[in-house]
């Protein structure tokens, strides 16, 4: 338990809350910018077992924010790579890499298989199908968003009736607005992503207060963050 040491010292986690990290099964849709450091601190905390599902691949205007890929994998798959990545840093858990995109088709065969579900995606179309599929098999669903130097964290279906039709309940309306622009600096889903994965530990292991039914923002530009009950 060497690797876990010093986690295991905080009396929130112990050698009990380390049991049930390695219990878990945790699903990251999404291993892009928000993504990679979720990924990165689950599977460095020791979340038992990992789904990472993507059907992108490594591209250079990536690496500015993407720090589970290098320069070498530029082209190929995001989810292999991300498995391989993590499994050089934690060989005690298990990956499960899925290389396709989150469907109608195929969300209630792969959520099913997980505990809690995590949001690394970038699109309005994939956040509902994860709301409702989690909503219906009654799986976590830990939310993140980001722009710019904006993030937003919100906790969903867990402890609470909120779910993301709660924070965004036009569907259509969303669907019909332009895409976000794409600038952001890489510190933003680093934060915002990093925050996503301590929601997460913090469901698993229970302790502290979860976002449950809130909705936690912060703009980079002048640290400021608040709070809103959904």
């Amino acid at each position: 338990m060497e690797r876990y040491s010093r986690q295991m010292m905080l009396p929130e986690i112990s050698e009990e809350g380390q049991a049930k990290l390695k219990a878990a099964k945790v699903l990251i849709v999404g291993v892009g910018g928000l993504g990679s450091p979720i990924a990165l601190y689950l599977a460095g905390a020791g979340v038992g077992t990992i789904g990472l599902v993507d059907d992108d691949v490594v591209s250079t205007s990536n690496l500015h924010r993407q720090v589970l890929y290098s320069e070498a994998q530029t082209g190929e798959l995001k989810a292999l790579c991300a498995s391989m990545k993590l499994t050089a840093l934690n060989s005690d858990i298990q990956i499960n890499a899925s290389s396709r995109r989150l469907t109608e088709e195929n969300a209630r065969e792969l959520i099913g298989q997980y505990d809690i579900v995590v949001d690394g995606c970038d699109n309005f179309s994939t956040r509902y199908l994860i709301n409702d599929v989690c909503v219906e098999l009654g799986k976590p669903y830990v939310y993140g968003a980001i722009c710019g130097f904006e993030g937003q964290v919100a906790v969903f279906n867990y402890r609470t009736t909120k779910s993301y039709r709660d924070l965004y309940p036009d569907e259509e309306e969303m669907l019909r607005m332009p895409p976000p622009p794409k600038g952001v600096i890489g510190l933003t889903p680093a934060m915002t992503g990093s925050v996503e994965a301590m929601e997460t530990i913090k469901i698993i292991v229970d302790f502290g207060s979860v976002l449950a039914g809130k909705l936690w923002m912060i703009d980079l530009r002048n640290l400021q963050t608040n709070i809103f009950s959904l």
